[in-house]
C-alpha cells in the first residue's frame, strides 16, 4: 500500500468510498452514521469533498494502484471542543469496502501520526460517531487512540478521541 497526496478527481473518487461504506453499513444494520443515501450526487457532500482536496490534507491510500481509502488531515472541526495544545485533526477517514481487511484505515491514522510527529505536533485528535453499537469508538481504540469526551451534533451522538505521536 502506499499513501499519496489528493490530486484532482480525488473528491469525486473520495464520494465513491463513502457510498461503498454506507452500502456496507446499511447490510450492518448500522446506519446511524451517515445515513442510507449515497454520497455521490448530494451537492452538500460533492461541496464537502471538493473543500477536503481543497484544503491540502487529503491522502489517499492506493493497493496496486487502486484507490483504497482516504484520510484528510487539517484543523478541528467546529463542532468539537478546541484543544489546549496545537494539534493535527483528522477529519475524515473513510475506506473503500472493496479493499476491506487490509489494515488501510490503520495504516492511515498511523500516517497521521507519524505526520504530527514530523511538523512537531504533539497531538492528534478525531472525532467518530459513537451510536449504534459504539464499534466505531472502539475501533479507532485498538488504533491506540484514547476516549476524551462525547458530543453531539443536533441528535448525532460523536466521540473526541486522541493519541500522541
Amino acid at each position: 500500500m502506499k499513501i499519496r497526496h489528493g490530486r484532482p478527481g480525488d473528491d469525486a473518487t473520495v464520494l465513491t468510498m463513502f457510498d461503498s461504506a454506507i452500502q456496507w453499513l446499511i447490510t450492518q444494520n448500522r446506519t446511524g452514521q451517515w445515513g442510507t443515501r449515497p454520497f455521490t450526487g448530494d451537492p452538500k457532500r460533492t461541496q464537502q469533498a471538493a473543500d477536503w482536496l481543497a484544503g491540502g490534507g487529503m491522502r489517499i491510500a492506493e493497493i496496486d494502484d487502486q484507490p483504497a481509502g482516504c484520510i484528510v488531515v487539517g484543523d478541528a472541526m467546529p463542532y468539537v471542543t478546541p484543544a489546549t495544545e496545537p494539534e493535527l485533526y483528522v477529519q475524515v477517514l473513510v475506506i473503500d469496502q472493496n479493499h476491506a481487511g487490509h489494515a488501510i484505515g490503520r495504516r492511515l491514522l498511523d500516517w497521521a501520526v507519524d505526520e504530527a510527529r514530523t511538523r512537531d505536533l504533539g497531538l492528534v485528535r478525531v472525532d467518530c460517531y459513537a451510536g449504534d453499537d459504539g464499534r466505531l469508538v472502539n475501533y479507532y481504540e485498538s488504533c491506540g487512540f484514547t476516549r476524551d469526551q462525547p458530543f453531539t451534533v443536533g441528535e448525532w451522538p460523536g466521540m473526541i478521541l486522541h493519541r500522541r505521536p
